[in-house]
């Protein structure tokens, strides 16, 4: 990103607004329009300990889409790599193990 985001510029929406070049709020606005849709109609229910992980997921989808020149193919191989090295487990909250014991 470096030198595209060197200098900072902003956008006043008080004023007529007409876009000055690569100035803009279209893209971030389109982003969170796509979030919360998803939110909204997908997820529906996000613990606020997890709203990282959603803004990740949806961060990925906007940085690996078809119009940047990412097809599924190269996104898959892309998410794979992300996962290597990892390792996923499986623990359960107090609150979890204590139900199975009380049924």
């Amino acid at each position: 990103m470096g030198a595209r985001f060197a200098k900072h510029q902003s956008v006043d929406h008080n004023k007529t607004y007409v876009t000055d070049g690569d100035v803009h709020t279209n893209t971030l606005e389109g982003f969170f329009s796509i979030f919360k849709r998803g939110m909204v109609g997908t997820y529906q229910r996000c613990g606020e300990q997890h709203l990282q992980r959603y803004l990740a997921e949806f961060d990925f989808r906007q940085n690996n889409r078809i119009k940047l020149g990412i097809n599924d193919t190269m996104r898959a191989d892309i998410a794979l790599k992300g996962i290597a090295g990892k390792r996923l487990t499986y623990r359960r909250t107090n609150e979890a193990a204590d139900a199975q014991t009380e049924g």
